[in-house]
């Protein structure tokens, strides 16, 4: 959507394609955006059964995206590397329309392996060994104009912080991740700690940690919250994150924030850890791997964190040199001079 922003400001028109059953059913037309849908699910590496129902979904998918083309006289189609791209992007590059791609990740996901010989450009979050001809580009991953333009007071007032306290913010992900929210909960629910956290704990586990913490007195210097529809303001407003180390580590890096990244075990080729390890070794953030995360130990890499300004700031200087704050911007340009080309 941050790329569809930028489209949009150079006057293009912009709609999507996704799955009703996903975040983009909701996010998309709250952004005010157009929406089609496919019917189609993420290949199976293990249930023969399901693996061939989802390739049949996406054979057929590939002519209902063409005819969407169609209807929506496409002038060039931007992939972000989802089950759904596969189809819409093969069924561009069939009827001749240029094809743009983005990788969020360390890695070539499978769908954009097989579609980056097709592109005209592939846009890289991050340098891959490998992929360095005149095809691929690296621009970093897009992020919200909300996230690099955010007020950080204004943020602090949103969230009644004052001008002398140091705040912790812990996020998951939409669903959440279990070991960070229980880790998060046993260290800094309990008693205070000499800071604030705001700690938002997704959709799965939130209704457990609501009612423990209603059982323990709902302590006033921990905030539980299921969701925020945006990192802008929470990211302006905290001093310390704790994250997984997906594509957010982009958005924390354009907030200039220092960070613990505990990256997911299970995360395809392991792009978390290579996420975490690139933010770490520009000395923005700390790594806890998920095997050895315990709240004793988040306790004490976030006590220290919040009581050292000199370190902070440091982390916080690297993680702003890490950031690619014109990423949406130049993949629209990408798009853009695609769709131009193929007019002429």
């Amino acid at each position: 959507m941050a790329v569809a922003d930028a489209l949009r400001a150079e006057g293009a028109s912009v709609s999507f394609v996704g799955t009703r059953d996903r975040a983009e059913a909701e996010l998309v037309p709250a952004a005010g955006y157009e929406i089609d849908f496919l019917e189609v699910s993420g290949l199976s590496r293990s249930n023969p059964l399901r693996a061939a129902r989802s390739l049949w979904q996406a054979a057929r998918a590939v002519r209902v995206a063409r005819d969407l083309l169609r209807e929506r006289r496409a002038d060039a189609v931007l992939g972000g590397g989802g089950y759904v791209a596969g189809p819409v992007g093969l069924a561009a590059t069939r009827a001749g329309l240029p094809l743009v791609l983005t990788e969020a990740d360390s890695h070539l996901g499978l769908t954009n392996r097989l579609l980056a010989r097709r592109a005209r450009r592939v846009c890289l979050a991050f340098p891959i060994e490998g992929l360095d001809n005149d095809r691929y580009l690296v621009t970093g991953r897009p992020v919200p104009e909300s996230v690099v333009n955010a007020d950080r007071a204004v943020a602090r007032r949103r969230f009644d912080l004052g001008d002398d306290d140091r705040c912790l913010l812990v996020i998951g992900g939409s669903l959440g991740a279990r070991s960070i929210n229980e880790a998060t909960f046993e260290a800094f629910s309990p008693t205070a700690s000499g800071f604030r956290v705001i700690h938002v704990a997704g959709r799965r586990d939130h209704p457990d940690l609501q009612r423990r913490r209603e059982a323990a007195g709902s302590p006033p210097h921990y905030t539980l919250s299921e969701y925020e529809p945006g990192l802008g303001e929470l990211l302006a407003a905290v001093d310390l994150v704790v994250s997984r180390s997906g594509g957010s580590v982009f958005e924390i890096a354009a907030a200039g924030r220092a960070s613990i990244l505990v990256p997911y075990p299970h995360a395809t080729a392991d792009h978390q850890t290579t996420n975490a390890r690139w933010m770490a070794d520009a000395g923005a953030a700390v790594v806890i791997p998920d095997s050895e995360l315990t709240a004793p130990g988040l306790l004490r890499e976030a006590t220290a964190l919040l009581a050292d300004d000199e370190r902070r700031a440091r982390m916080e200087s690297a993680a702003r040199s890490l950031a690619r704050p014109d990423a949406a911007r130049e993949i629209a340009g990408e798009v853009l001079s695609a769709a131009s080309g193929a007019r002429r």
